[in-house]
């Protein structure tokens, strides 16, 4: 070996090179490492600037320098304002209000829907597929959805159903009030609690896809060693099971703690009624007046995600190995949970509905009533579906989304955006993930691994404005490019910890094997390693997609025109009041989801559910 590194040593340089990017998953690395920093670290050098740079309107003014100048003002007047609140105290001061106040708010949210998500999502990804609890496929199915659903539909109906006239702004009863006559109290209804709550719930699918993909794949023999040795159940999962997806959780978590600290949309939604904010709300407020302390808030974030990053990365290296799939097949032996499988079974399913089924029903409802709160079958309608020039509009396409030539023209955007995509950011994660943990430990597969997940720490309103700047929007194409390229740098994530974590599953020997009778690089990737881990890999390319047909934040600064895809169509008709309108669009939006799940599902084999072995 020895004899070895010294005469590569002493090679030319060119013939090193010429070795170097002889091997794949060097060249993988090295033009991802290029791209990656000219599409991430670049947008973040401009993000970081912005925080010193003097913008116009009321910075130019407080400061009284020109545009573009460099300035601390932002720095001062966000984290060091601390006594300016009088005789009120420090809690009045505007540091406080703009910027402490709401980090801890975002970190209490943050941590506590992150644990839901994990607890929940991992809880029932162990029950599918290591258990003989009933009902499985339907619970494979229909748990899925709350993660198709868009988040602000989940904080939308939690509002609608806990709402009554003596919380917030307290204008009407919610169903639970108005049917039953129970009133919530108002931590309830708004505040810390229902946006824990619902952003846990909403992740909670995303923790079942990935740690349940992991649990499918795992090598079966682990566990029935530990069971022939009499070992209880409870050490078996604590000793043997848990240190395998240790690296699926971590990324899980990662994932759902940067997402929850970047959401907006329902802490908008059920803080602003009672003035609990976050670090997203006030980044957006902030935006539009002092765009400095905005950038500033969007660092802290950054910041935060990096932090998280290095402990994941901390910990997976200090991990050899974490081979669970050889070319050896296995049977998963379920755990017998005896007389409690019914009644487990049972709560899940009631669970289901509750966040799953009864969403969609009252979607469908909002949907087809004319006036609100009555729903009479003479109040019912679905002209707002297949009804022609409806006297509801006041414009000029006055059809129901069926036949609206605007609605079916943003469904196609919408869809062409989503696939495509999800093309790229997934066929970029498999070869990430491949380049990274083959080349595991080299400076090129860390710089790779930590620039792949940058987009994700990158608040999407924030990722969308920079992207925004950087561009010029000369025509619908450009504009639809721009969406395009910031959609996929954005959800590669989503694929890269999909591509990782099954790559890190794989054994070498299996691709050894190939190498072995002169198998080409492609042919390998193609044959051997991508029908192995089809579950896992397809997964990087299905979450992209649902993530871009529910997307609004990220997309709402680039799109050419309001009505260009669904979700901003859904909010100018939300903006106008024309509910029954944003409930059709946002039940099509499902719906297609859905529809797109059970196409690849029969194709392929695999689906979103399906990954994990429902």
């Amino acid at each position: 070996m020895a004899r070895l590194k010294d005469k590569t040593a002493r090679m030319p340089l060119g013939n090193k090179v010429v070795m170097f990017f002889s091997k794949p998953a060097n060249v993988i690395l090295v033009v991802f490492f290029v791209l990656l920093c000219m599409l991430t670290l670049y947008p973040l050098l401009t993000l970081v600037s912005e925080t010193f740079t003097v913008h116009a309107g009321r910075e130019a003014t407080a400061t009284k320098q020109a545009r573009g100048s460099f300035t601390l003002y932002s720095f001062k007047k966000l984290l060091f304002t601390l006594d300016d609140g009088g005789s009120e105290g420090f809690k009045e001061s505007t540091s406080w209000i703009q910027f402490y106040s709401p980090l801890l708010n975002t970190m209490a949210v943050s941590i506590t829907s992150s644990v839901i998500a994990i607890i929940f999502g991992g809880c029932v990804a162990w029950l599918v597929t290591r258990s003989n609890i009933k009902f499985k496929k339907f619970i494979s199915t229909v748990f899925v959805f709350p993660y198709i659903m868009p988040s602000w539909t989940l904080a939308m109906f939690w509002s609608n159903f806990f709402k009554n006239v003596n919380v917030g702004p307290g204008t009407s009863n919610g169903i639970l009030a108005s049917v039953f006559g129970i009133m919530m109290p108002e931590w309830f209804v708004y505040g810390f609690f229902p946006i824990s709550m619902v952003l846990g719930l909403h992740y909670a699918p995303f923790a079942y896809i990935l740690i349940g993909g992991i649990l499918r794949n795992m090598d079966a023999n682990l566990e029935e060693a530990a069971t022939i040795l009499k070992t209880t159940r409870a050490r078996i999962v604590s000793r043997i099971t848990l240190p395998i997806v240790m690296p699926a959780l971590l990324s899980t978590l990662l994932l759902v703690f940067a997402s929850t600290m970047s959401a907006y949309a329902v802490p908008v939604f059920l803080g602003s009624p009672v003035r609990y904010y976050v670090l997203s709300t006030k980044m957006m407020s902030l935006m539009n007046t002092y765009k400095g302390q905005g950038y500033i808030i969007a660092s802290v974030m950054i910041i935060f995600g990096v932090a998280i990053l290095a402990i994941n990365q901390w910990f997976t290296g200090k991990r050899k190995s974490f081979t669970t799939v050889t070319g050896k097949s296995s049977q998963i032996s379920l755990v017998n949970l005896k007389k409690a499988s019914w009644p487990i079974a049972v709560l899940l399913v009631i669970i289901l509905v509750l966040l799953a089924i009864l969403p969609l029903v009252s979607f469908a409802l909002e949907s087809v009533i004319i006036k609100a709160g009555d729903y009479s079958i003479e109040n019912m309608t679905l002209d707002f579906w297949i009804g022609r020039n409806l006297s509801y509009l006041d414009q000029g396409d006055a059809n129901g989304i069926l036949l609206s030539p605007k609605i079916l023209k943003a469904l196609g955007y919408s869809l062409l955006l989503a696939v495509s995509c999800s093309v790229i950011a997934g066929t970029c994660g498999v070869l990430a993930g491949y380049g990274i943990v083959k080349r595991r430990g080299s400076f090129l597969s860390t710089a790779v691994n930590n620039l792949s997940f940058f987009p994700y720490l990158l608040p999407s309103l924030a990722f969308g404005a920079i992207y925004l700047a950087l561009s010029t929007k000369v025509s619908f194409i450009t504009g639809m490019f721009a969406l395009i390229l910031v959609g996929s740098v954005k959800y590669l994530p989503f694929a890269s910890r999909s591509g990782i974590s099954a790559m890190l599953q794989l054994s070498n020997e299996i691709e050894e094997a190939a190498v072995i009778v002169s198998v080409p690089w492609w042919k390998r990737m193609v044959r051997v390693i991508f029908p192995i881990q089809k579950s896992s890999f397809l997964s990087g390319y299905l979450l992209p997609f649902v993530s871009c047909m529910r997307e609004l934040s990220l997309f709402v600064l680039l799109v050419p025109t309001s009505d260009t895809i669904l979700t901003t169509m859904l909010m100018q008709y939300s903006e106008k009041g024309w509910d029954q309108f944003g409930n059709a669009i946002n039940l099509l939006i499902i719906v297609v989801v859905l529809i797109i799940n059970f196409t690849v599902n029969k194709l392929t084999g695999a689906s979103i559910d399906k990954g994990i072995g429902g």
